[in-house]
């Protein structure tokens, strides 16, 4: 079914909620395993700027954003490997997922209404536009 899932991660109770359903659905495939992706665009990167003296401190702030869904991992025993990497969020998921190979791309949608997505830009709406795997968001 799905072995290479790939969960594109925020720390948001958006992506706690989609990290469930990549739990679930990894628990149906014995050597199943879960990519967690974090990408850290440039608004976060610019307020670390800040902080650049102390880059522990920064990448243990990072790893605290998902670290409830490295543990319901941890705790469900799947294997995981978790992977931060700069950039636009939309364009970093979608090549990683179509660069990767993987079965299954999950992902948590904000619930932006239709004139906020319109300005703002839905990162779901654009990642399911250019990914070529099957996709679920979780709203």
């Amino acid at each position: 079914m799905y072995k290479k899932i790939l969960l594109a991660s925020d720390g948001s109770e958006n992506s706690l909620r989609a990290a469930r359903e990549a739990v679930y659905i990894a628990l149906l495939e014995q050597e199943a395993e879960v990519t967690v992706l974090y990408v850290i665009d440039h608004k976060e990167a610019e307020s670390e700027e800040i902080h650049k003296n102390i880059p522990v401190e920064v990448e243990l702030a990072r790893k605290k954003k998902v670290q409830p869904i490295i543990d319901l991992l941890e705790k469900e025993q799947i294997f995981y490997k978790l992977e931060l990497i700069y950039g636009i969020p939309s364009k970093v998921i979608s090549e990683y997922a179509n660069e990767g190979n993987i079965d299954l791309l999950v992902m948590g949608k904000r619930g932006l209404n239709p004139m906020q997505e319109m300005v703002l830009g839905s990162v779901s709406r654009s990642v399911l536009n250019k990914v070529d795997a099957p996709a679920l968001v979780v709203k």
